[in-house]
């Protein structure tokens, strides 16, 4: 742990210049006596670490000195690649190899590119849940991906839509992070894959057995061909709608920009009062009702006449609340 530790106050200098003692002992998540001890360690090991001393000191490395030991391991290489995502890294259980890569890779970066590779990392941020929802719950994220990485057979309590949890003993092939929700991509023995709510896992077990991950897999593809088939799923019902000119940007708001957008590019030509008349793929009567009544008298069903019945019943209890 402590050569751990060394060699990351070591790599820090290294990147960064000066740090005082402080700032140490914030990125090492350490006290500021154990810095003072570290870089003493350091001293006596041979490495050319000075102290300046001042308003503006601080520890700094003899000028030119640059360590060799900033070859990634195989964890710390698989790791790099959530460096830029803090949470979900942390929640896979990688953060903090995920820092180490991060740290290695730019002190193997000449001063010009180092100095690039930080400015880019200050100056943005990727932050992947939505606004209106934090991300899922995911106690049991970590042993799912050590069996995903381990191809190790899995099983688990799952809660499914219905009335009864269900148990399945599953191949896991790989976890896709979407809009902040992870999602384990598992096949049965002898089955074709299919995709888990990692949040809706309720318990798993990591078995001793062994499974063979089918070479020609590709997760990528799969995640492809899963979201458009769930799209298509999704919507299962048209609606005939009239749009009052200047809202076409609330309607792709609404109800997205690829639905929407789609709509309006198959829209009529606007009449002469400047509507326009186009159909809408919605997932639901009920859920197109919910959706359409954001956009208030800017909009009129005119098909199917369930939806447009439905819509004059809730203007209608909306006069009688508030008429």
């Amino acid at each position: 742990m402590r050569a751990s530790r060394l060699l990351s106050l070591l790599l820090l200098l290294q990147t960064r210049g000066r740090m005082t003692a402080t700032e140490l002992a914030r990125e090492l998540e350490v006290s500021v006596r154990t810095v003072y001890r570290d870089v003493e360690a350091l001293s006596a090991a041979g490495v050319p670490v000075y102290a300046d001393r001042g308003p503006a000191g601080g520890y700094r490395l003899l000028g030119g000195f640059r360590t060799r030991l900033d070859g990634l391991t195989a964890e710390e290489a698989a790791g790099l690649f959530l460096a830029a995502l803090p949470g979900p890294a942390a929640e896979l259980g990688l953060a903090g190899l995920a820092h180490q890569a991060e740290l290695k890779v730019l002190a193997a970066l000449p001063p010009e590119p180092r100095s690039h590779a930080a400015r880019m990392r200050e100056r943005f941020h990727l932050d992947v849940p939505s606004w209106y929802r934090g991300a899922d719950d995911v106690p049991h994220l970590a042993e799912v991906a050590e069996a995903v990485w381990e191809e190790r057979v899995l099983r688990m309590t799952y809660r499914r839509w219905g009335p009864a949890d269900v148990e399945r003993v599953v191949h896991p092939y790989g976890l896709v992070l979407k809009g902040g929700s992870w999602y384990l991509v598992a096949a049965p023995p002898g089955g074709e894959p299919r995709t888990y709510r990692v949040s809706r896992i309720l318990a798993v077990e990591t078995l001793a057995e062994r499974f063979e991950r089918p070479r020609e897999f590709d997760l990528a593809a799969y995640w492809r061909e899963y979201a458009r088939e769930f799209r298509e799923r999704m919507y299962t019902a048209t609606a005939r709608i009239r749009l009052a000119p200047g809202l076409e940007g609330l309607l792709t708001y609404t109800v997205g920009d690829e639905v929407g957008g789609a709509a309006l590019e198959g829209a009529g030509e606007p009449d002469a009062e400047g509507w326009r008349t186009l159909t809408l793929p919605v997932e639901s009567l009920a859920h197109a009702r919910w959706l359409l009544l954001r956009l208030g008298a800017g909009v009129e069903v005119l098909e199917p006449p369930e939806l447009r019945a439905m819509m004059a019943e809730t203007a209608a209890e909306l006069y009688k609340m508030y008429g």
